[in-house]
C-alpha cells in the first residue's frame, strides 16, 4: 500500500504492528548486505535501496530525475512485497529458485521482480541478506543499460519513420 511517508522511519512507524518487526527486520538485512552505494531512501511510496545519481547521473529512464531503482520494500494487504529489480537477470532468479526451499517452509512467490512474502514466520531473512550481497552498484548499472539501451533506440526509430 502506498505511503506518502517522507522517510524509512515514519514509513515504519505507519505500519501495523504485526507489519513494523518485518519491515525493520527486512530493513536491517538490507542495510547490512548491500554493496558499498546504493542508498536507502523512499520511492514510489516504499522504503527505496538506489543508485544514487553520483554514481549514475543519467538516472531511471522513465524519469531521469529518479535515481535509478535496485530493490524496494513496500507492506502490501496481503503481504510483504520485496522488488529486487537484479531477478530480471536470469541468472540471479535461478539461484533464488534453486536456494529457497533450502532456507523457507513457505513456497516462493516470485514474479518478474516481486518477490511476495505471505507467511511472515517463514521469511528467510538470511538468504534475503545474501541476495542482497549478489550484485553491485556496477554491475546493476551495466545490466540495466544491457536492458534498455536497444529499448531506448526504438521510439526514436518509430518518430523518425512517422515523420517520414
Amino acid at each position: 500500500m502506498r505511503s506518502d511517508a517522507n522517510t524509512p522511519a515514519e514509513y515504519i512507524a505507519e505500519l501495523p504492528k504485526e507489519r513494523q518487526a518485518v519491515v525493520k527486520k527486512l530493513r536491517q538485512v538490507l542495510r547490512k548486505n548491500l554493496p558499498k552505494g546504493f542508498k536507502e531512501t523512499m520511492g514510489h511510496g516504499m522504503l527505496a535501496y538506489v543508485v544514487p545519481h553520483q554514481l549514475f547521473p543519467a538516472g531511471y529512464h522513465c524519469d531521469p530525475k529518479e535515481p535509478l531503482p535496485f530493490i524496494n520494500l513496500a507492506s502490501q494487504k496481503q503481504y510483504v512485497s520485496l522488488y529486487h529489480m537484479g531477478l530480471y537477470d536470469g541468472p540471479l532468479l535461478a539461484w533464488l529458485k534453486r536456494e529457497w526451499p533450502r532456507h523457507s517452509a513457505a513456497k516462493l512467490d516470485v514474479g518478474k521482480c516481486c518477490l511476495r512474502l505471505k507467511r511472515l514466520e517463514d521469511i528467510p531473512y538470511e538468504l534475503i541478506g545474501e541476495l542482497a550481497t549478489k550484485m553491485t552498484p556496477d554491475e546493476w548499472i551495466a545490466t540495466y543499460e544491457a536492458a534498455t539501451g536497444p529499448r531506448a533506440k526504438r521510439p526514436r526509430a518509430r518518430t523518425q519513420r512517422a515523420k517520414e
